[in-house]
């Protein structure tokens, strides 16, 4: 369950508990207001009554044999039965008949003793917790039902007093009691999840958080729940998995630059270097014949290309570093844009002992199109073809449109790519794996830019570009432009 529809759910059951005490506690007060307290609870003469009326049955039965001893103990035995005191006293004031035995025969001030009125006797009691209360004693149908005498009970207080014992305040209470203590333990485990799902977990991101500050991506974040901290650990994770391959991508590519500024600058210095020397020598004199000048100048003007290349690639490396590689397309038929752009490849291959295989003929297709750029592209892949082949080799240079598409292929039949560098071929500064073939010229030779320029040129133009290969047989280089 997510802490979100968790926290909802049990601070709703919270505040309904809450809620819960609160009207108890209302309806136990109102019921402290209309309810009368003990001190005020009416007497009650019925509950006397209820309690002597055996006693005084029996009186009113057998007052005319009083005199029998065994009626006088039977009525005892009902009194001392209902532990009430009585004293049975005649209407001339003579107790007739007592639980004291001793105080039989003698007499009593019926003014002063008589007291009907439970009022009265509540007047007259003085805190004392015994009353003293009277009840005419009725003779049978034979005397017309004339008062025979009084008999006086002596009650405890509690008898006169009753107390009407109430369940609604004691449950409302106990469930004001309840409710409170369940409160009390939702807040409890409320506090404890907080601080166990939530503090916890929050501090040991900060923990991560400075990890990652200190560039310290190694240490992996895990959480176990899948809740909102799992997923903030997730995404912090991801986060930091992220800054790991950003930083060593721009480690390897810092080492990588300062790689290519030391081969830049390797050769650069080199065809300098003989430019420099055939300079020297050609104004030292020692040219003796206009063959010999002319022979050192063609040396001069390939040193010379070649420094203009790296140049050219160093130039638009930085503009695809700032995002500002110069591509102006425009539209132009492609035979006589390509013709024109071929045409000195042709001496260039086979000057290098090598079979050249013109495409014939090309098709003659509006496209959008840079001729400086895509000039580039061509001639960065037949040079990347040369340095991978042999005299007796052939590079082969195919056009055709297709889907909507104008596409040029050149294949070479050199040693082609080894398979564990093909991922990588259109990555800047990528250059190859060292091979132990034997042909003239090295493979790492170059800047590793070219086909990574190549790769943006063709996609500013809106097309792509793909290559195979066989190691040791061939390999085939293709891009594609959109037609108008």
């Amino acid at each position: 369950m997510s802490l979100h529809n968790w926290s909802t759910r049990w601070l709703k059951l919270s505040l309904a508990i809450l809620l819960l005490i609160l009207l108890c506690s209302l309806g136990l007060f109102l019921h402290m207001l209309t309810s009368p307290s003990s001190s005020e609870s009416a007497p009650m003469i019925s509950q006397v009554r209820l309690k002597v009326n055996p006693i005084l049955l029996e009186l009113e039965q057998n007052h005319d044999r009083l005199a029998n001893p065994v009626v006088r103990e039977q009525i005892r035995a009902t009194a001392s039965k209902e532990n009430i005191p009585f004293s049975y006293v005649g209407l001339d004031g003579l107790i007739k008949l007592s639980s004291v035995p001793s105080s039989e025969g003698t007499l009593v001030n019926l003014r002063s003793a008589l007291h009907y009125n439970l009022a009265d006797v509540l007047q007259i009691t003085d805190g004392n917790e015994l009353l003293e209360i009277a009840f005419p004693v009725m003779g049978s149908p034979k005397l017309n039902g004339h008062q025979v005498g009084n008999v006086i009970f002596t009650v405890p207080q509690s008898l006169v007093f009753a107390h009407k014992t109430s369940t609604v305040p004691i449950f409302l209470l106990v469930a004001v009691i309840i409710l409170s203590l369940l409160l009390m333990f939702l807040l409890y485990t409320i506090v404890r999840r907080i601080k166990g799902q939530m503090l916890t977990p929050v501090n040991q991101l900060k923990h991560h958080a400075e990890s990652i500050l200190k560039g310290k991506y190694d240490e992996k974040i895990q959480y176990q729940r899948t809740d909102e901290i799992g997923d903030l650990y997730a995404m912090l994770d991801l986060m930091r998995m992220e800054l790991m391959h950003l930083s060593t991508q721009r480690m390897r590519q810092e080492k990588a630059q300062k790689e290519l500024i030391t081969n830049i600058s390797h050769d650069l210095k080199t065809p300098i270097t003989t430019i420099k020397a055939y300079i020297d020598a050609i104004s030292q004199g020692v040219c003796e014949d206009e063959d010999t000048l002319k022979e050192y100048l063609d040396i001069m003007q390939i040193h010379t290309d070649k420094t203009a290349r790296l140049v050219e690639d160093l130039l638009v490396h930085a503009l695809h570093e700032l995002g500002q590689i110069s591509v102006e397309p425009q539209e132009r038929y492609s035979r006589s844009v390509f013709e024109n752009m071929l045409r000195p490849i042709a001496h260039i291959v086979q000057s290098h002992g090598l079979i050249y295989e013109q495409p014939s003929p090309i098709p003659d297709v509006l496209i959008r199109i840079d001729p400086v750029r895509i000039e580039q592209v061509v001639s960065n892949l037949v040079s990347n073809a040369l340095k991978h082949t042999a005299p007796g080799d052939y590079i082969r240079i195919h056009a055709e449109v297709h889907s909507g598409q104008f596409k040029l292929t050149i294949t070479d039949s050199g040693r082609g790519i080894q398979a564990q560098d093909m991922p990588f071929v259109f990555e800047r500064y990528f250059r190859g794996g060292s091979s132990s073939s034997p042909y003239s010229t090295p493979i790492q030779e170059g800047t590793g830019l070219g086909l990574s320029i190549c790769k943006s040129i063709i996609e500013a133009h809106g097309g792509q570009i793909h290559f195979s290969s066989k190691n040791g047989q061939e390999t085939l280089f293709q891009f594609s432009l959109p037609l108008c």
